[in-house]
């Protein structure tokens, strides 16, 4: 059988890096994209190939999709992993940062999606995992702009599979709690940047101790991002794959919460936890 193409997002750290490697451990040819193409060096090692990627620039991302589509005149699986978190209250942080957050966590993610949905359509098969978190499903203070675009990309990905179903193509939500990528502490410090100092600045600092409380190994809800990754090849690989996938020291019992709990419980509950993070 003639291995499958996936072309992975994102892939210079963290979840992106470790799913590019399950992925070609699993038989996948596989492509890696990211910004920093030094720091995919590992991976060529591994006979995967690098891409340079830049998901807020057109010519970037239709250049690399194509190259792929040059190679093996398909992709049949895209992992969308490329974003960030931008943290701050929504009065402090500049609009250009919110636009740019969206121009990555969002945009990117559906043009990405845009240039790989005609072959897949042609193809009559495909599928397109979009990684979002469970901050797709709930929210924190100060996290407005980042919580926004990962709603953003749950409603996209929810219509999407209703609009790709009948031309055999599935999309799948990866939805991982914090992991030992150092995600969380880099948003932290973001997050002081933009409102450590003012009116905000000690609900930011409670904030900020309880992001870094999820990188690193060992810390209460940080999971190694191997295992997301596992995640994402399972989907990948699944004949029937569900809609969404939550992974991750609890993710399962968070999301359960926010279904079941009325706003108010919910918040006071998520703000209690977050101050026992931070160690207050």
């Amino acid at each position: 059988m003639t291995a499958r193409i996936a072309l992975v997002t994102g892939a210079s750290t963290g979840i992106g890096f470790e799913t590019a490697i399950a992925l070609k451990d699993s038989g996948f040819i596989v492509y890696a994209g990211a910004r920093r193409v030094e720091r995919m060096e590992p991976l060529k090692l591994r006979g995967i190939s690098v891409l340079s990627l830049d998901v807020t620039s057109e010519q970037s991302m239709a250049t690399a999709v194509a190259s792929v589509v040059k190679a093996h005149g398909r992709v049949d699986v895209l992992v969308n992993n490329a974003g960030y978190g931008s943290y701050g209250s929504l009065e402090e942080v500049p609009l250009d940062e919110g636009r740019r957050q969206f121009e990555v966590n969002v945009m990117g993610l559906a043009r990405m999606t845009q240039l790989v949905i005609p072959g897949m359509r042609r193809a009559g098969s495909g599928r397109i995992i979009n990684v979002t978190s469970i901050g797709g499903k709930i929210y924190e203070p100060l996290g407005a702009w980042y919580h926004g675009t990962k709603f953003a990309v749950e409603g996209m990905s929810d219509s999407l599979r209703l609009e790709l179903r009948p031309h055999g193509v599935d999309v799948v939500i990866i939805e991982p709690s914090g992991t030992d990528s150092g995600w969380g502490t880099i948003a932290g410090t973001g997050l002081l940047a933009n409102s450590g100092e003012g009116p905000y600045k000690d609900q930011a600092h409670v904030v900020a101790a309880a992001l870094a409380s999820t990188s690193g190994s060992g810390h209460v809800l940080s999971t190694p991002a191997r295992v997301v990754a596992n995640t994402i090849v399972r989907a990948a690989n699944a004949k029937r794959p569900r809609t969404r996938y939550p992974v991750g020291r609890g993710a399962w019992s968070v999301l359960a919460m926010r279904r079941i709990l009325p706003d108010r419980i919910f918040d006071a509950v998520f703000l209690n936890f977050y101050r026992r993070l931070a160690g207050g």
